[in-house]
């Protein structure tokens, strides 16, 4: 017996509970089944049962086999489900949630682009202010700026970004750039709220030195558009990632304020929530995002990103 054939026989015998189940499922007599543990415990040289005539109980190596085992059996899984999809062809309703910012200037491109490629697809593009839950709206893909809270969806990153701050020089000739984060407090800064609070908190961290900082400013807006309108206009440092920021960063209309420092990461993702079973339609949406962001891939030390 192979490796892979006798962890999913000893998987099935963990899930089942006894030999003789196994013997039924698989459609053979209990001593045969013995007689397979006893060859998989002699090849590996451990016990991974012990067994009584009224009961069995895994044993420590049995536990250590089994679970590293089944992470094994589900990536195989995968595998051979992404080979399966990846013949098959997409078609059917897709339905993606993405963020107002990013989902205008750079998914909803790339969905009529991916439309064009796959007539068969229907593509639905929702965009809301923030992340929605995929499972209970029934999206069948998110795209997600950020660190990712829940455990489980799966992602794959699609284009290196990170979170800059930034102020027009119309701004900074009126008043010196900060030194510090500290100094940002006496600083107009324009707050892209997403609640109620009175102030803006940005975290910045250089190295092992991690600074929180309160700012406020006269204006502040949910919508990202208007905040940098207002940075290009020269009322304050705001807080934009590179894929936003950077067209102006080169133009010179925005230069970057306290370049040294780092910001929470911002890393473009397209997630979903089912590991396996993966439908030809998102496999293929998730791959096309990955060869249309690719030139965006790998570059953190670029204050522009490659955007």
């Amino acid at each position: 017996m192979d490796a892979v054939s006798d962890l999913a026989f000893f998987a099935l015998l963990m899930k089942q509970g006894s030999l003789a189940a196994v013997a039924r499922e698989l459609g053979v007599t209990p001593p045969v089944v013995t007689k397979r543990l006893a060859a998989l415990e002699r090849r590996l040289g451990v016990r991974l049962l012990n067994r009584t005539t009224r009961r069995m109980s895994v044993t420590h190596e049995g536990e250590v086999y089994l679970s590293n085992g089944a992470r094994i059996l589900a990536d195989i899984e995968e595998l051979e489900m992404k080979v399966v999809s990846s013949r098959a062809e997409p078609k059917g309703l897709l339905r993606v949630n993405a963020s107002f910012g990013f989902g205008r200037r750079h998914i909803a491109p790339a969905v009529a682009a991916f439309a064009r490629r796959y007539p068969e697809v229907e593509v639905q593009l929702q965009m809301t202010e923030r992340p929605m839950n995929l499972v209970d709206a029934a999206y069948d893909i998110g795209i997600r700026i950020g660190e990712l809270p829940d455990a489980r969806i799966t992602a794959r990153k699609i284009a290196s970004n990170r979170r800059l701050l930034c102020a027009s020089p119309l701004y900074l000739d009126r008043v010196a750039a900060p030194a510090t984060p500290n100094e940002l407090q006496r600083h107009d800064c324009i707050v892209i709220r997403e609640d109620e609070a009175a102030y803006g908190v940005w975290h910045l961290s250089n190295g092992r030195r991690q600074e929180m900082v309160k700012v406020r400013g006269a204006l502040s807006t949910n919508d990202g558009e208007t905040a940098v309108a207002w940075a290009l206009d020269g009322y304050g440092i705001i807080m934009r990632s590179q894929w936003d920021a950077a067209p102006y960063l080169r133009s010179g209309r925005l230069v970057p304020v306290l370049a040294e420092w780092s910001l929470p990461g911002a890393d473009i993702f397209a997630v979903y929530p089912e590991r396996l079973n993966l439908s030809a339609k998102v496999s293929a949406f998730v791959d096309f995002l990955a060869e249309r962001f690719a030139p965006h891939l790998g570059r953190p030390g670029d204050p522009q990103g490659g955007w």
